[in-house]
């Protein structure tokens, strides 16, 4: 049995490196969301790409977390722990092994006729022969092949709060990633399927985010309506920017919470997201659960000014 109940509303980091005062915004946010609406608020660590994640990293983002004031009900759901629950996943849809390399993408990415972004299905329609033929290159190669999803639908409308009905490409998304055998990892797995098989394990219902992640949120509601599970509602918020309109990132100056705190207190920084959220004077979270209005929310970019 799952310790996890919906409705629920969550924050999920991947952990490679602290978060920056645009993360700490997006997840007092979705805190607020969640607790505004009665659901649960669950904190998931999205740690399965091994290369860039650290169980330091995760640490340290739950520990900023914790001391903005953001409180979680348990447990905390690591990726890395998730395998078996993505492999059943995979089993039930409708799948295809892929190919080509990055430059082999790339470059039937850029023919005439081929939507920008998109996969252009070369790998979709093989027959068993040519299958067998590039499944025996790939393994001179030292490689394996991506696993991608089937889709059978061109497009896919997801209702979101600020943005409306959103309507958006749906892709043959890849949900296990190849690579060299020498350096696969028994994970390996995809974000685009564990994202969406660990939103519903976990019940979450209602999905805050970026508005940069919009246009993949048609593509995944595609794919968790082929696994079964109930429709996600979508609060897709504005973004932290800085110098040039460029999202939020190190070369803005001291951005992390770890470096504000060098300057200034908790309090401080809890009142510069209060501020940027129209609640201005406040700071603590709870006093921002009192006073936001969703309906009152800025949907341009916030400026981001180092102090």
């Amino acid at each position: 049995m799952s310790a996890f109940q919906g409705p629920a509303g969550r924050y999920a980091p991947s952990p490679s490196g602290d978060l920056h005062f645009g993360n700490l915004r997006t997840a007092v946010l979705a805190w607020l969301f969640a607790r505004q609406t009665g659901r649960k608020f669950y904190l998931r660590v999205e740690d399965i790409d091994s290369e860039r994640s650290s169980d330091e990293s995760a640490t340290r983002q739950i520990e900023d977390l914790e001391a903005l004031g953001l409180d979680f009900d348990p447990p905390v759901l690591y990726q890395h722990d998730r395998g078996d629950a993505y492999a059943e996943a995979l089993a039930r849809l409708d799948t295809y092994e892929c190919y080509c390399s990055r430059r082999d993408i790339r470059e039937a990415a850029s023919a005439p006729h081929t939507q920008p972004g998109m996969y252009p299905g070369t790998c979709r329609d093989l027959t068993e022969e040519q299958r067998a033929l590039r499944r025996s290159q790939l393994a001179e190669e030292g490689r394996l092949p991506a696993i991608r999803l089937r889709a059978h639908a061109r497009e896919w409308t997801v209702q979101d709060f600020y943005h409306g009905e959103y309507t958006g490409p749906v892709d043959d998304v890849i949900l296990k990633r190849g690579g060299r055998l020498d350096q696969a990892q028994a994970g390996d797995w995809a974000y685009n399927l564990a994202v969406v098989v660990d939103d519903g394990f976990q019940g979450v219902d209602q999905i805050v985010r970026g508005d940069d992640l919009l246009p993949s949120a048609p593509a995944q509601a595609y794919l968790a309506d082929q696994l079964g599970l109930t429709a996600f509602s979508y609060i897709h918020v504005p973004l932290v920017v800085g110098a040039g309109g460029r999202r939020l990132a190190k070369r803005d100056g001291a951005v992390t919470l770890r470096e504000m705190l060098a300057e200034k207190g908790v309090a401080d920084v809890v009142g510069d997201i209060a501020a940027s959220l129209g609640c201005g004077g406040v700071t603590s979270v709870n006093g921002i659960l009192q006073r936001f209005d969703p309906a009152q929310l800025s949907l341009d970019p916030w400026l981001w000014t180092s102090q």
